[in-house]
């Protein structure tokens, strides 16, 4: 799947991400990804294997990302990227894929709902 159109999703804000998508150049092929954290020393791995999954669970393989991180956590990470590349890429959602791929949860290791 290539990113059809640029799209955005996240803000600028402390612990958020803002991810930013665009088609390719024009005749280039291949996958992009730029990141960017004040903790990228720390944490870069890990928000670029993060995206990493997202890309490849959504079957992208054309396009930029850039990724603006201001101390997002993983899931935020990941619902932000989802949301642009949904945007971008224009097409319906294979939400099982993701959920594979994020293994989903079943309900039964929800501490949410535990007593005390």
């Amino acid at each position: 799947m290539r990113i059809a159109q640029d799209a955005i999703a996240g803000t600028l804000e402390s612990s958020d991400v803002m991810v930013r998508v665009a088609p390719p150049p024009d005749g280039e092929d291949g996958l992009e990804i730029d990141v960017s954290s004040a903790v990228l020393a720390q944490f870069g791995h890990q928000i670029r294997a993060v995206a990493d999954e997202v890309v490849s669970a959504l079957g992208v393989t054309a396009g930029r990302i850039t990724i603006e991180d201001k101390g997002a956590l993983d899931w935020a990470i990941r619902a932000r990227l989802q949301a642009a590349l949904v945007r971008g890429c224009g097409v319906p959602l294979d939400w099982t894929a993701l959920q594979a791929a994020e293994g989903a949860p079943d309900g039964s290791d929800d501490d949410k709902g535990a007593q005390a």
